[in-house]
């Protein structure tokens, strides 16, 4: 082999790197212009990296020269948002067959009604009569109340209500001193515009006498009551309420009223009477009877009535 040969290998490279120097160069100030990039630096010609150096993975850092910013979820199926770009806020409107409705839950009595009997006992106007502010209440024989009753039914109402989309308003949630009056229940259903009112109870009749039963409006008039506007659909309201309490429950209507309807009529409650608004009562069952005692102090049963009376309403309202 020729010994020139070496030194003409080394002068060709020297060549070569001079010819491609001008080349990057231009590169350099072509880019700096199209990016303003004033203050970068030209390129340095860098050694070629050995073996063990291209083995090393680009940076993935957003930026990095010769290398593409990585996207949050890219890779990973998630559809992804460029930055700037705004989402829609969520529909803070309610869904469900109940959505633009308002239902009013009425828990019958109070539980500080018993340390409050002067206030209670104060008569108010019904406009055909004039009756007791409000009562205790009845309770079982083992002492369970009936106001500890109907906000516990209450408050599972209100649940599966709003489930459905309602508004629910309710006339007290126990925490007032007592109260309030019949009157006050009915006026602030009315002023609620409720597209349906309910009234919570149990009963205390004698042992033996079992079942619901759902209270329906009569038609009376006479002072500031007029109730021949919502006698109809009270009515249409109570026999949903009946059907599907039954149902939700496997309680049977009233053995001892409304002659096996679970249905009855009066004329004397003035939280009734008041009303303006589609309104009944409902007593759950008898208190004072054993077996229905037993199924009013079970909370899985309170749910069960809960659920039926909310189907009920959610049928009338055409839910």
């Amino acid at each position: 082999m020729s010994p020139d040969r070496p030194r003409l290998r080394r002068s060709t490279l020297v060549v070569a790197l001079a010819a491609l120097a001008p080349t990057a160069l231009a590169g350099w100030l072509l880019v700096s212009v199209l990016t303003g990039g004033s203050d970068q630096q030209p390129p340095q010609v860098l050694p070629l990296p050995s073996a063990a150096a291209g083995d090393a993975k680009p940076s993935t850092r957003a930026g990095a020269t010769g290398s593409p910013a990585v996207t949050p979820g890219a890779g990973t199926g998630k559809a992804t948002v460029p930055a700037g770009i705004p989402t829609a806020p969520p529909d803070p409107r309610p869904r469900g067959p109940l959505a633009g409705r308002t239902v009013v839950v009425d828990p019958g009595h109070n539980p500080h009604n018993f340390d409050h009997a002067a206030e209670i006992n104060r008569k108010v106007d019904i406009g055909t009569t004039r009756k007791e502010c409000d009562t205790t209440g009845t309770t079982t024989n083992a002492g369970y109340t009936e106001a500890a009753f109907t906000l516990d039914v209450a408050r599972r109402l209100r649940s599966a209500l709003e489930a459905q989309g309602a508004k629910v308003v309710f006339t007290h949630t126990g925490e007032r001193a007592f109260g309030p009056c019949i009157d006050e229940r009915a006026r602030i259903g009315n002023a609620a515009a409720a597209d349906a009112v309910v009234s919570l109870h149990a009963d205390g009749s004698s042992a033996g006498n079992r079942g619901f039963h759902v209270i329906l409006p009569a038609r009376v008039k006479g002072g500031a009551a007029d109730t021949a506007p919502i006698v109809g659909p009270s009515r249409r309201l109570g026999e949903r309420i009946a059907g599907n309490f039954a149902r939700s429950t496997g309680l049977g209507p009233s053995n001892y009223v409304g002659g096996g309807t679970g249905l009855v009529v009066r004329d004397d409650l003035g939280g009734l009477n008041l009303s303006t608004r589609p309104k009944v009562f409902i007593e759950c069952g008898n208190m004072r009877d054993p077996k229905d005692a037993a199924l009013l102090t079970s909370p899985e049963w309170r749910q069960k009535a809960a659920q039926g009376i909310a189907n009920g309403i959610v049928g009338f309202l055409g839910g």
